[in-house]
C-alpha cells in the first residue's frame, strides 16, 4: 500500500516535501506519524508540518550536524565482531517520535504496575516462594534458571528492591497496541543517549521545538542519585556513591562515565576498590574512603571473584559477602536476572494478577516455550515465521529471525532447541510500528521500538519518553545499535494537541 501524505499541495513547499517525503509508503505495521489516509496524525501536525517547509538540502545539512554534534561530544559505542570492537558514533535520526499525554499516561501506568510486581517476585523467589509453591511460576524454571543465585536465598536486600533501574522494551503492533516484548532487570544501558538526542537536537533543529510542550527529561541522573541515596545503608549520614564500571573497553562506557559525571560521583573500577572488614572502600590519592552504594555496571558472574566467576579481573574481591552483611549497597541486587529471563517473561502478566490483584496495562507479546512438548513442535514446524531467542542473551544477539534466515541458521536452532529446550523461546514475528526517517535524501518509513527507563526508589518514576531504537537497514527488525541499529528523540507531550 503506498499512499503520498502531500496530495492536493502544490507550489515550491510542495516540491521540497514531496522531494523530501517522496511517496511515503506504508505497510502493513503502524506508523507512528502518518494515518492511514496518508495524512498526520493530530499530534504530529505541527512537525509534519515544518518537514514540508524543510528542503531536502537543509535537512541534509541538520543531518550532518547531528552527526558532527554527537562526533564531538564523544558519544559513541562498541560493536564486537570477530573478536575485535569496532567503534562507533551514535547513530541519531533527526525526526523525533512523539507520544500524545493520554497515550503516555497509559504507559507509564503498566510499566509502574510491571516493576512493582517483578520486585515482589524476586522478594518472594529468594525467600517464602510463595508462587512457586502455589503453581503460579513453574519451579523448576526458577530454581534451574542461570540466573538464579542460590547464594542470595534468603538475604534481605536494602528496601526489599531489587530492580532500581529498569529498561522494559515496548513495540506497537499493527493495531496501535503497545506491547512489552521484554523487561532489562539487570544492567539496562541507553539512558545516556536519551539525554544526549535531546540536546543535540535542541542544538541543531531548535524550531522543531517552536509547537510543541515537550516534558523534559535532562533530571534523570539527579533521580537516580536519589535512589542510590535512599538504599544506602542507614548507618551512613552522608552516603558515598560510586558507579562501578568494567573499563573504557566496554560497549556502554559513554554512558558509565557519562552518567558519573551527570550524578557527580566517582566512575570507579574493580581494582579502585577494596573490601576490608566487610565494608568496602575507594583507593583515592588522600587514602581509603567508604563506599556506601555501588551502582554497578557488570554483570553478576563478574562482580566478586570470591563467591562467582574466579577469573574475573573486573570485580572486587570480597563484595558479595560485605553486600550480604548490609554494609554496602547495590543497585541493580545481585540476583535480578532471573526477573529478565526470557523464558519467565511469559509469566509477568501472572505475577501482576497474583501480587497486586490487578490485570497487566501492558500486555506481553505472545510467547511459546519449546520446553512445553506442544510448543515445541509447534516452534520447530514454524521456525521460518518466528523469532526464536535464548533466554540469557540480549544486544539482538542469539536471535533467530525466521522470515529472514537461511535454511542452515533455522537447521542450527532447531538443533539448539532439540538439545536444551528451556534455553529458548518463540515469538511472532510482529511487524514494529514505523516512524518517518532519513535515508538517502528523503524520509522513509523505519521500524521502531521504545525502551522507557524506570527508577525504582521511594517512589517508582518513568522518565518521559524514553530511547527510539531505529533498525535502519530496510525492512530489518533488529534496532540493537550492536546490529546496525540507530536512534530519535522520544517527546511525551505535556498536554493533548489537536
Amino acid at each position: 500500500m503506498q499512499n503520498s501524505t502531500m496530495a492536493g499541495r502544490s507550489g515550491p513547499a510542495a516540491a521540497d516535501a514531496v522531494a523530501l517525503l517522496g511517496d511515503y509508503e506504508l505497510g502493513l505495521a503502524y506508523d507512528e506519524m502518518v494515518d492511514r489516509d496518508g495524512g498526520p496524525r493530530p499530534h504530529y501536525g505541527p512537525l509534519h508540518g515544518r518537514l514540508r517547509t524543510t528542503s531536502p538540502d537543509d535537512f541534509r545539512r541538520r543531518k550532518a550536524m547531528t552527526d558532527l554534534s554527537m562526533q564531538q561530544d564523544g558519544v559513541g559505542f562498541t560493536v564486537y565482531r570477530a573478536e575485535e570492537g569496532i567503534e562507533r558514533v551514535w547513530p541519531m535520526d533527526p525526526v523525533p517520535r512523539i507520544i500524545p499525554a493520554a497515550e503516555w499516561r497509559r504507559v507509564e501506568s503498566g510499566l509502574i504496575q510491571r516493576i512493582n510486581a517483578l520486585n515482589l517476585f524476586l522478594w518472594d523467589v529468594y525467600h517464602e516462594q510463595h508462587i512457586l509453591r502455589d503453581g503460579v511460576v513453574p519451579a523448576r524454571l526458577v530454581l534451574q534458571g542461570s540466573s538464579f543465585r542460590r547464594e542470595f536465598v534468603g538475604v534481605n536486600v536494602p528496601r526489599r528492591i531489587y530492580i532500581h533501574i529498569c529498561g522494559s522494551d515496548l513495540i506497537r503492533a499493527a493495531d496501535g497496541e503497545y506491547l512489552v516484548l521484554e523487561d532489562n532487570a539487570r544492567t539496562p544501558s541507553g539512558v545516556s543517549y536519551m539525554l544526549q538526542n535531546r540536546q543535540v537536537l535542541k542544538r541543531v533543529f531548535p524550531a522543531l521545538f517552536n509547537a510543541y510542550d515537550v516534558l523534559p527529561n535532562d533530571d534523570y541522573p539527579a533521580a537516580l542519585l536519589d535512589v542510590l541515596q535512599y538504599i544506602a545503608p542507614e548507618s551512613a549520614a552522608q552516603p558515598t556513591a560510586v558507579l562501578l564500571s568494567p573499563g573504557m573497553y566496554n560497549s556502554a562506557y559513554f554512558e558509565h562515565s557519562f552518567l558519573a559525571q551527570r550524578m557527580g560521583i566517582e566512575l570507579v573500577e574493580g581494582r579502585d576498590l577494596l573490601v576490608d572488614g566487610n565494608r568496602v572502600f575507594m583507593r583515592t590519592t588522600r587514602g581509603r574512603q567508604r563506599v556506601d552504594v555501588i551502582y554497578r555496571r557488570i554483570d553478576d558472574d563478574f562482580l566478586d571473584p570470591l563467591t562467582f566467576r574466579p577469573d574475573s579481573a573486573l570485580g572486587v574481591p570480597g563484595l558479595v559477602n560485605a553486600y550480604r552483611s548490609g554494609t554496602v549497597a547495590l543497585a541493580n541486587s545481585i540476583g535480578t536476572g532471573i526477573a529478565d529471563d526470557k523464558g519467565v517473561y511469559p509469566f509477568v502478566p501472572d505475577m501482576i494478577r497474583y501480587y497486586l490483584k490487578q490485570e497487566p496495562l501492558l500486555n506481553n507479546v505472545e510467547t511459546f516455550r519449546p520446553e512445553i512438548p506442544a510448543q515445541r513442535s509447534h516452534v520447530l514446524a514454524n521456525l521460518e515465521h518466528l523469532v526464536v531467542k535464548r533466554v540469557n542473551e540480549s544486544g539482538g544477539y542469539g536471535m533467530l529471525v525466521g522470515p529472514a534466515s537461511t535454511k542452515e541458521q533455522r537447521e542450527e536452532f532447531r538443533r539448539a532447541i532439540q538439545a536444551n529446550p528451556r534455553d529458548f523461546i518463540a515469538q511472532p514475528t510482529i511487524q514494529l510500528s514505523t516512524h518517518p526517517t532519513f535515508v538517502d535524501g528523503r524520509l522513509e518509513g523505519r521500524h521502531v521500538d521504545l525502551r522507557p527507563f524506570i527508577l525504582c526508589g521511594e517512589r517508582v518514576t518513568v522518565t518521559p519518553g524514553g530511547l527510539t531504537r531505529v533498525a535502519l537497514p530496510k525492512g530489518s527488525l533488529v534496532v540493537n545499535s550492536s546490529q546496525g541499529g540507530g536512534s530519535k528523540d522520544t517527546w511525551v507531550l505535556a498536554e493533548e494537541r489537536a
